[in-house]
């Protein structure tokens, strides 16, 4: 059977002098989602967009708007993501030191909760709170920068997720790869399981976004697991 999946172009690879054109092009090609990347020069080495960004771009768009934030004392952010407009706000489970705390603030500013884990990052570290989230967003280089390579063994991370869920009957839970994602990978992802897809250089540093984004619609994907 064919495999639904989300996109989520990520405008960090966007013109941020013209992310109304970005957010169209979005609408455009069908994507579901709209990827923020938030990083904080602590974290990860390098410094992107905050609240402010969120807030401008919200009435310009009825996408769903995730937020990733890659930053150091997450709760302090979550009031003002869910304030500025973010519909899903993730958060990184090495820099939480009370993950359920922090996916209970998310919850009660009426936003979805998402959980991101680094490559190196063991999948025990998650799996206390798998229950309590709504995504897990899996991260397929090491976050910081855009336009990395996907790295080896991602796709069978996904599969041992994909699995760790169905065994505890959460399949509820999405789950989100972000890094690497191009259009030659992206079958290979999906059908290990992944239900949402960030795309950002492939994207935007296209001569085509709408296309593009057309493109991994009508991938040819079929699911097994």
């Amino acid at each position: 059977m064919t495999s639904e999946f989300k996109l989520a172009p990520s405008i960090l690879s966007a013109d941020f002098s013209d992310l109304k054109t970005a957010l169209n092009q979005c609408e455009e090609g069908g994507a579901h989602w709209v990827h923020v990347d938030v990083m904080d020069n602590q974290f990860v080495p390098n410094l992107t967009i905050g609240p402010p960004v969120v807030k401008s771009i919200r009435p310009k768009t009825e996408k769903f708007i995730d937020v990733h934030m890659m930053v150091i004392e997450p709760e302090k952010l979550v009031e003002p993501f869910a304030r500025a407009g973010a519909d899903n706000i993730t958060f990184h489970i090495e820099a939480a030191g009370d993950p359920d705390s922090v996916i209970d603030l998310i919850k009660s500013c009426g936003c979805k909760a998402g959980v991101s884990i680094k490559p190196k990052t063991p999948l025990q570290d998650i799996i206390p709170i798998l229950d309590k989230v709504d995504v897990v967003l899996v991260m397929s280089v090491d976050p910081g920068f855009g336009g990395q390579g996907f790295l080896p063994g991602s796709s069978e991370k996904v599969s041992k997720i994909k699995k760790l869920l169905a065994d505890n009957s959460l399949n509820r839970v999405l789950i989100e790869v972000d890094g690497g994602i191009k259009l030659h990978n992206a079958k290979e992802v999906i059908e290990a399981g992944a239900n949402v897809l960030v795309a950002g250089s492939e994207v935007f540093n296209s001569d085509d976004p709408v296309q593009t984004i057309k493109d991994f619609y009508q991938l040819s994907i079929t699911k097994d697991k």
